[in-house]
Protein backbone atom coordinates (compact mmCIF):
# COMPACT_ATOMS: atom_id res chain seq x y z
CA UNK A 1 0.00 0.00 0.00
CA UNK A 2 1.46 3.34 -1.00
CA UNK A 3 1.94 6.15 1.49
CA UNK A 4 -0.16 8.58 -0.56
CA UNK A 5 -3.75 7.75 -1.45
CA UNK A 6 -5.49 9.55 -4.31
CA UNK A 7 -9.17 10.38 -3.79
CA UNK A 8 -11.40 10.79 -6.83
CA UNK A 9 -14.82 12.34 -6.29
CA UNK A 10 -16.39 10.58 -9.22
CA UNK A 11 -19.86 12.05 -8.91
CA UNK A 12 -22.58 12.84 -6.35
CA UNK A 13 -26.01 14.42 -6.47
CA UNK A 14 -27.07 15.25 -10.04
CA UNK A 15 -23.80 13.67 -11.23
CA UNK A 16 -24.41 10.29 -9.57
CA UNK A 17 -22.65 7.42 -11.34
CA UNK A 18 -24.51 4.39 -12.75
CA UNK A 19 -23.36 1.16 -11.14
CA UNK A 20 -22.06 -0.40 -14.37
CA UNK A 21 -20.01 2.70 -15.20
CA UNK A 22 -18.40 2.68 -11.76
CA UNK A 23 -17.74 -1.07 -12.02
CA UNK A 24 -15.96 -0.63 -15.34
CA UNK A 25 -13.84 2.17 -13.86
CA UNK A 26 -12.95 -0.04 -10.89
CA UNK A 27 -11.74 -2.76 -13.23
CA UNK A 28 -9.68 -0.30 -15.26
CA UNK A 29 -8.02 1.16 -12.17
CA UNK A 30 -7.49 -2.29 -10.67
CA UNK A 31 -5.43 -3.38 -13.69
CA UNK A 32 -3.37 -0.20 -13.52
CA UNK A 33 -2.76 -0.60 -9.77
CA UNK A 34 -1.71 -4.24 -10.20
CA UNK A 35 0.85 -2.98 -12.73
CA UNK A 36 1.98 -0.21 -10.33
CA UNK A 37 1.06 2.40 -12.93
CA UNK A 38 -1.12 4.42 -10.51
CA UNK A 39 -1.07 5.03 -6.74
CA UNK A 40 -3.68 3.64 -4.38
CA UNK A 41 -6.96 5.26 -5.42
CA UNK A 42 -10.34 5.64 -3.73
CA UNK A 43 -13.43 6.39 -5.82
CA UNK A 44 -16.11 8.31 -3.90
CA UNK A 45 -19.58 8.65 -5.41
CA UNK A 46 -23.31 8.14 -5.29
CA UNK A 47 -25.26 5.68 -7.41
CA UNK A 48 -28.75 5.90 -8.86
CA UNK A 49 -30.95 3.32 -7.06
CA UNK A 50 -29.70 -0.25 -7.53
CA UNK A 51 -29.73 -3.56 -5.64
CA UNK A 52 -26.51 -5.58 -5.71
CA UNK A 53 -26.01 -9.16 -4.55
CA UNK A 54 -22.72 -10.55 -3.29
CA UNK A 55 -21.66 -14.17 -3.53
CA UNK A 56 -23.37 -15.26 -0.29
CA UNK A 57 -26.83 -13.82 -1.04
CA UNK A 58 -29.71 -16.13 -0.15
CA UNK A 59 -32.66 -16.34 -2.58
CA UNK A 60 -35.16 -15.51 0.17
CA UNK A 61 -33.38 -12.21 0.91
CA UNK A 62 -33.95 -10.80 -2.59
CA UNK A 63 -36.81 -8.39 -3.49
CA UNK A 64 -40.14 -10.19 -3.35
CA UNK A 65 -41.58 -8.02 -6.13
CA UNK A 66 -39.04 -9.12 -8.74
CA UNK A 67 -37.05 -5.86 -8.74
CA UNK A 68 -33.88 -6.43 -10.79
CA UNK A 69 -30.66 -7.19 -8.89
CA UNK A 70 -27.09 -6.79 -10.17
CA UNK A 71 -24.88 -9.80 -9.38
CA UNK A 72 -21.40 -8.76 -8.20
CA UNK A 73 -18.23 -10.65 -7.28
CA UNK A 74 -17.67 -9.06 -3.88
CA UNK A 75 -18.10 -10.77 -0.55
CA UNK A 76 -21.25 -10.30 1.50
CA UNK A 77 -24.92 -10.54 0.60
CA UNK A 78 -27.59 -8.31 -0.89
CA UNK A 79 -27.72 -4.57 -0.32
CA UNK A 80 -29.05 -1.37 -1.87
CA UNK A 81 -27.15 1.61 -3.23
CA UNK A 82 -28.66 4.94 -4.17
CA UNK A 83 -29.04 8.67 -3.56
CA UNK A 84 -28.09 9.82 -0.08
CA UNK A 85 -25.50 7.07 0.33
CA UNK A 86 -21.76 7.70 0.10
CA UNK A 87 -20.08 4.88 -1.81
CA UNK A 88 -16.35 4.28 -1.51
CA UNK A 89 -14.38 1.96 -3.81
CA UNK A 90 -10.75 1.74 -2.62
CA UNK A 91 -8.38 0.32 -5.24
CA UNK A 92 -5.37 -0.30 -3.03
CA UNK A 93 -2.48 -2.74 -3.00
CA UNK A 94 -2.33 -4.60 0.31
CA UNK A 95 1.03 -5.05 2.05
CA UNK A 96 2.63 -8.47 2.45
CA UNK A 97 1.85 -10.69 4.23
CA UNK A 98 -1.62 -9.88 2.95
CA UNK A 99 -4.29 -9.63 5.66
CA UNK A 100 -7.76 -9.04 4.22
CA UNK A 101 -9.44 -9.10 7.64
CA UNK A 102 -7.17 -6.31 8.86
CA UNK A 103 -8.04 -4.33 5.75
CA UNK A 104 -11.78 -4.65 6.41
CA UNK A 105 -11.20 -3.63 10.04
CA UNK A 106 -9.43 -0.52 8.76
CA UNK A 107 -12.36 0.45 6.56
CA UNK A 108 -14.63 0.07 9.58
CA UNK A 109 -12.23 2.11 11.71
CA UNK A 110 -12.17 5.00 9.23
CA UNK A 111 -15.97 5.13 9.14
CA UNK A 112 -16.27 4.84 12.92
CA UNK A 113 -13.91 7.83 13.29
CA UNK A 114 -15.79 9.80 10.64
CA UNK A 115 -19.17 9.11 12.28
CA UNK A 116 -17.70 10.27 15.59
CA UNK A 117 -16.76 13.53 13.89
CA UNK A 118 -20.34 13.86 12.67
CA UNK A 119 -21.58 13.37 16.26
CA UNK A 120 -22.77 9.77 15.96
CA UNK A 121 -21.29 7.07 18.20
CA UNK A 122 -20.83 3.82 16.30
CA UNK A 123 -19.12 0.50 16.89
CA UNK A 124 -18.46 -2.95 15.48
CA UNK A 125 -20.60 -5.96 16.33
CA UNK A 126 -18.98 -9.33 16.75
CA UNK A 127 -19.59 -11.62 13.80
CA UNK A 128 -21.02 -8.82 11.63
CA UNK A 129 -19.04 -6.55 9.35
CA UNK A 130 -19.84 -2.89 8.94
CA UNK A 131 -20.44 0.04 11.28
CA UNK A 132 -23.31 -0.05 13.75
CA UNK A 133 -25.33 1.99 16.23
CA UNK A 134 -26.36 -0.23 19.13
CA UNK A 135 -30.00 -0.50 20.16
CA UNK A 136 -31.05 0.71 23.58
CA UNK A 137 -30.57 -1.71 26.47
CA UNK A 138 -33.80 -3.40 27.54
CA UNK A 139 -34.30 -3.37 31.33
CA UNK A 140 -34.53 -6.87 32.72
CA UNK A 141 -33.76 -8.50 29.38
CA UNK A 142 -32.44 -12.06 29.48
CA UNK A 143 -29.89 -13.16 26.90
CA UNK A 144 -31.31 -15.74 24.49
CA UNK A 145 -28.57 -18.39 24.02
CA UNK A 146 -30.08 -19.38 20.67
CA UNK A 147 -29.16 -15.96 19.30
CA UNK A 148 -25.60 -15.82 20.59
CA UNK A 149 -23.07 -15.65 17.75
CA UNK A 150 -20.19 -18.05 18.32
CA UNK A 151 -17.58 -18.14 15.58
CA UNK A 152 -14.89 -19.75 17.71
CA UNK A 153 -11.30 -19.20 16.59
CA UNK A 154 -12.52 -16.90 13.84
CA UNK A 155 -13.75 -14.36 16.39
CA UNK A 156 -12.31 -11.26 14.82
CA UNK A 157 -11.62 -9.38 18.05
CA UNK A 158 -9.32 -12.23 19.11
CA UNK A 159 -7.34 -11.97 15.92
CA UNK A 160 -4.36 -13.98 16.98
CA UNK A 161 -5.56 -17.40 15.70
CA UNK A 162 -5.61 -15.82 12.23
CA UNK A 163 -2.23 -14.16 12.67
CA UNK A 164 -3.69 -10.65 12.81
CA UNK A 165 -1.52 -8.05 14.48
CA UNK A 166 -3.59 -7.01 17.54
CA UNK A 167 -2.79 -3.38 16.77
CA UNK A 168 -4.79 -3.78 13.56
CA UNK A 169 -7.78 -5.40 15.20
CA UNK A 170 -9.34 -2.18 16.51
CA UNK A 171 -11.40 -1.86 19.70
CA UNK A 172 -13.39 -4.61 21.32
CA UNK A 173 -16.53 -5.66 19.51
CA UNK A 174 -20.00 -5.30 20.94
CA UNK A 175 -21.62 -8.66 21.48
CA UNK A 176 -24.17 -9.63 18.86
CA UNK A 177 -27.71 -8.88 19.97
CA UNK A 178 -29.14 -11.87 21.78
CA UNK A 179 -32.35 -10.28 22.95
CA UNK A 180 -30.67 -7.98 25.46
CA UNK A 181 -31.29 -4.68 23.62
CA UNK A 182 -33.48 -3.08 20.99
CA UNK A 183 -32.70 -3.28 17.29
CA UNK A 184 -29.15 -2.49 16.29
CA UNK A 185 -28.88 -0.26 13.22
CA UNK A 186 -26.28 -0.62 10.47
CA UNK A 187 -25.04 2.75 9.21
CA UNK A 188 -22.36 1.44 6.86
CA UNK A 189 -22.07 -1.81 4.92
CA UNK A 190 -18.77 -3.28 3.73
CA UNK A 191 -18.13 -5.84 1.00
CA UNK A 192 -14.74 -6.32 -0.64
CA UNK A 193 -12.86 -8.42 -3.13
CA UNK A 194 -9.09 -8.84 -3.40
CA UNK A 195 -7.55 -10.00 -6.68
CA UNK A 196 -3.80 -10.14 -7.35
CA UNK A 197 -3.21 -8.34 -4.08
CA UNK A 198 -5.35 -5.31 -4.98
CA UNK A 199 -8.75 -4.48 -3.48
CA UNK A 200 -12.05 -3.74 -5.20
CA UNK A 201 -15.58 -2.81 -4.08
CA UNK A 202 -15.68 -1.27 -0.61
CA UNK A 203 -18.23 0.49 1.61
CA UNK A 204 -21.58 2.28 1.60
CA UNK A 205 -22.32 4.88 4.29
CA UNK A 206 -25.97 5.85 4.74
CA UNK A 207 -25.98 9.63 4.98
CA UNK A 208 -29.50 10.65 3.98
CA UNK A 209 -31.06 7.92 1.80
CA UNK A 210 -34.71 7.05 1.36
CA UNK A 211 -34.76 4.18 3.84
CA UNK A 212 -37.85 2.60 2.27
CA UNK A 213 -35.59 1.05 -0.40
CA UNK A 214 -34.33 -1.37 2.24
CA UNK A 215 -37.86 -2.62 2.95
CA UNK A 216 -37.91 -4.82 -0.18
CA UNK A 217 -34.90 -6.91 0.85
CA UNK A 218 -33.22 -8.42 3.90
CA UNK A 219 -30.17 -6.14 3.95
CA UNK A 220 -26.95 -8.16 4.18
CA UNK A 221 -29.11 -11.18 5.07
CA UNK A 222 -29.54 -9.93 8.67
CA UNK A 223 -33.09 -10.36 9.97
CA UNK A 224 -32.70 -9.38 13.63
CA UNK A 225 -31.34 -5.86 13.14
CA UNK A 226 -32.19 -2.73 11.21
CA UNK A 227 -30.66 -0.15 8.92
CA UNK A 228 -30.02 3.44 9.93
CA UNK A 229 -28.52 6.63 8.58
CA UNK A 230 -26.47 9.52 9.89
CA UNK A 231 -29.48 11.79 9.26
CA UNK A 232 -31.86 9.69 11.36
CA UNK A 233 -29.32 9.48 14.18
CA UNK A 234 -28.67 13.24 14.17
CA UNK A 235 -32.28 14.24 13.59
CA UNK A 236 -31.37 16.51 10.68
CA UNK A 237 -30.59 16.25 6.99
CA UNK A 238 -26.98 15.11 6.55
CA UNK A 239 -26.06 15.18 2.84
CA UNK A 240 -23.34 13.08 1.23
CA UNK A 241 -21.29 16.18 0.47
CA UNK A 242 -21.00 16.93 4.18
CA UNK A 243 -19.50 13.49 4.83
CA UNK A 244 -16.82 13.60 2.12
CA UNK A 245 -14.02 15.58 3.85
CA UNK A 246 -14.08 13.56 7.07
CA UNK A 247 -14.30 10.22 5.28
CA UNK A 248 -11.34 11.11 3.07
CA UNK A 249 -9.29 12.26 6.06
CA UNK A 250 -9.89 9.15 8.13
CA UNK A 251 -9.40 6.75 5.23
CA UNK A 252 -6.02 8.36 4.58
CA UNK A 253 -5.15 7.94 8.27
CA UNK A 254 -6.03 4.28 8.54
CA UNK A 255 -4.41 3.35 5.22
CA UNK A 256 -1.19 5.00 6.43
CA UNK A 257 -1.40 3.00 9.66
CA UNK A 258 -1.95 -0.24 7.75
CA UNK A 259 1.17 0.49 5.70
CA UNK A 260 3.44 1.11 8.69
CA UNK A 261 6.40 -1.29 8.46
CA UNK A 262 6.85 -1.15 12.22
CA UNK A 263 3.82 -3.38 12.70
CA UNK A 264 5.81 -6.59 12.99
CA UNK A 265 4.06 -9.89 12.55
Amino acid sequence: MSENVRFVRMGIGDRSVPYQEAWEEQQRLHALRVADEIPDTVLLLEHPPVYTAGRRTNPEDRPLDGTPVVEVNRGGEITWHGPGQLIGYPIVKLPEPMDVVAYVRRLEEALIRACGEFGVETTRIEGRSGVWVLGESLPGAVVDPAQVVDIGSLTLRMGLPLGIDPRLAGPEYAASNAGQRGDDRKLAAIGVRVARGVTMHGFALNCNPDMSWFDRIVPCGIRDAGVGSVSTELGRVFPVGEALPAVEKHLAEVFAELAEPALAR
